[in-house]
């Protein structure tokens, strides 16, 4: 399993957690804000958030919460986010895409770089890495929706490019201009997604040891603790063993 899929789940099973939920949420709730007010807060005319509320349904985030963050975007005193994308390489040189939304260039920036050097990394410039992964859609349904040739003939009809089924779920990719109609046509069928967004997918993923994936695991931590943090991508992948270990 490729190492982004691994800390994913990771950070899925340690998310029941109080704290990091409600840190979860607050990351929720800032794209639904910022998707508000960067189109409209319909949405049923704004594709970004409507992905942002699938997001957070998908999480169980109250509907007060949400409703909150959208009529936050109405406000004329919300707060104002910049969208930033951050690469570079951890350890064992894998590839690393951090994705924010920061009230505070400066800060984020700084934080993050410190982030890099201290795990023995270094942060890079934008498009420094990106090259060395596809920006896709992912529409993601649990296993028990349907069967593995279900999902595929039906995402084959829909327009999708490739259908990744395990115990864990179905995962659906598409690219990002077929991604909504893909997404539509899926939820017709099978109803709404627990995710459907666009990410960043490794083209290729580098093994690393058991000691060099702790490293990262504890960058890729800390990244994703931070505020400002969205999204963390990165193309490894480590033992079973050690993702066990991770996840305990």
């Amino acid at each position: 399993m490729a190492g982004h899929s691994q800390f994913k789940n990771i950070m899925h099973r340690k998310g029941k957690q109080d704290a990091m939920r409600s840190k979860m949420f607050g990351k929720l709730a800032r794209e639904i804000t910022v998707a508000a007010k960067l189109g409209t807060p319909d949405p049923a005319m704004n594709p970004r958030l409507r992905l942002a509320i699938t997001a957070a349904r998908a999480e169980n985030m109250p509907k007060d919460n949400i409703e909150r963050a959208i009529k936050k975007a109405i406000g004329s005193d919300g707060e104002n986010y910049d969208e930033m994308r951050y690469e570079g390489y951890g350890p064992g040189g894998v590839a690393v895409i951090v994705e924010a939304l920061t009230d505070n260039r400066n800060r984020a920036a700084s934080d993050i770089r410190s982030y890099f050097t201290k795990s023995g990394g270094n942060l890079g410039e934008t498009g420094s890495v990106s090259f060395m992964f596809d920006r896709v859609g992912v529409i993601e349904y649990d296993a028990k929706v349907a069967s593995d040739d279900a999902m595929l003939e039906a995402a084959i009809e829909a327009g999708a490019d490739d259908v990744v089924s395990s115990e864990d779920g179905h995962e659906v990719y598409a690219s990002p201009e077929t991604f909504r109609e893909v997404a539509k046509g899926l939820e017709a069928k099978f109803g709404e997604a627990r995710k459907a967004a666009l990410i960043w997918k490794p083209q290729n993923t580098i093994a690393v040891d058991d000691e060099t994936g702790e490293k990262l695991f504890k960058l890729l931590d800390v990244l994703n603790e931070h505020d400002d943090v969205q999204n963390v991508y990165a193309n490894f992948e480590v033992s079973d063993a050690l993702a066990a270990k991770m996840s305990a």
